[in-house]
C-alpha cells in the first residue's frame, strides 16, 4: 500500500491567532469533506475519502496558551507584567494547561485524518512524544516519556531533576487533529517564569540550547523532525 501523503509548509514567525486561524479551516476542510462523504452511506471508505493531511511548523511571537481544561491561576504575571513585557495570551481549544511559545521554539500542527492512520488518540500522542525523542537524540539527548504527563521529559525519573523539553497539547474533530507540539531549542526560558508550565508544580523546563551548553542550527533541527515524523508515521511528506 502506498504511504499516506502529508502536505508540509513552514510558516515561519507568525503571530499565534494567525496560526491558529489556518489550523481551524484546514481542520473544518476535512471535516466538511467527511461529512459529505458519511452522507454517501455505505459508499464511506475513510481510507479514499479526499480529506487532506498537512504538517505545519512555525514559530510563535511570545505568546502564553491556556487548554480548555487549564487554570488561569498558573498564569503568574499580571495583566500589566505580560503587556511590558509583550507577550499575548490566548484561551485555545487544544487539551492540556498553559504553556509559552516563542522564538526559536519549533512549534509542530499536523491536521491528520486519523482514520487514515490509526483511530487512537492515545497512540497518536505517543508517536509525536516519538518523533521528538528520536530527533533529540540525533543531538545526544535523551528524552523520555513521564508516567502520565504528555510530552517529552529529561531526567523523567530523577526527582527534583525531571525537565520538560517539548509541551503536546491536540484537539481532535472527526478524527481530524489540530494543534500539536512545541519544542524548545534555543528559546529565552526566562518567558517560562511568568507560567507554571502545562499546570505541573515543581518541574523545570529545559532547551536543546540548555542541555548542551550551546546553540543549535535551527534549519536543520526542523530537517531532522521532518524526517523522524515521516518515519514514525509512515507517511510521505511533500
Amino acid at each position: 500500500m502506498d504511504k499516506q501523503q502529508v502536505w508540509y509548509k513552514d510558516l515561519g514567525l507568525i503571530d499565534y491567532a494567525d496560526a491558529w486561524a489556518m489550523q481551524e479551516n484546514l481542520l473544518a476542510g476535512n471535516v466538511a469533506i467527511k461529512t459529505e462523504a458519511r452522507a454517501m452511506g455505505d459508499a464511506y471508505d475513510a481510507n479514499v475519502v479526499a480529506t487532506k493531511n498537512h504538517f505545519l511548523f512555525c514559530e510563535h511571537h511570545p505568546v502564553y496558551t491556556l487548554g480548555k481544561s487549564g487554570s488561569e491561576d498558573n498564569i503568574l504575571y499580571s495583566l500589566e507584567e505580560r503587556l511590558a513585557k509583550n507577550i499575548s495570551f490566548f484561551k485555545t481549544n487544544r487539551g492540556g494547561d498553559v504553556t509559552f511559545h516563542g522564538p526559536q521554539q519549533l512549534v509542530g500542527y499536523p491536521i491528520m485524518d486519523l482514520e487514515k492512520f490509526g483511530t487512537d488518540i492515545g497512540k497518536y500522542l505517543r508517536n509525536i512524544e516519538e518523533v521528538i525523542i528520536l530527533a533529540i537524540a540525533d543531538y545526544g539527548i535523551k528524552g523520555e516519556r513521564s508516567k502520565g504527563e504528555t510530552g517529552v521529559w529529561i531526567d523523567a525519573e530523577k526527582t527534583g531533576h525531571e525537565r520538560k523539553i517539548c509541551a503536546i497539547g491536540v484537539r481532535c474533530s472527526r478524527w481530524i487533529t489540530m494543534h500539536g507540539f512545541a519544542v524548545n531549542v534555543n528559546t529565552d526560558l526566562s518567558y517560562f517564569d511568568g507560567i507554571v508550565p502545562c499546570g505541573i508544580q515543581n518541574k523545570k523546563v529545559t532547551s536543546i540550547k540548555q542541555e548542551l551548553g550551546r546553540s543549535v542550527d535551527f534549519e536543520a533541527f526542523k530537517n531532522v523532525v521532518k524526517d523522524k515524523f515521516a518515519m514514525v508515521f509512515d507517511c510521505e511528506l511533500l
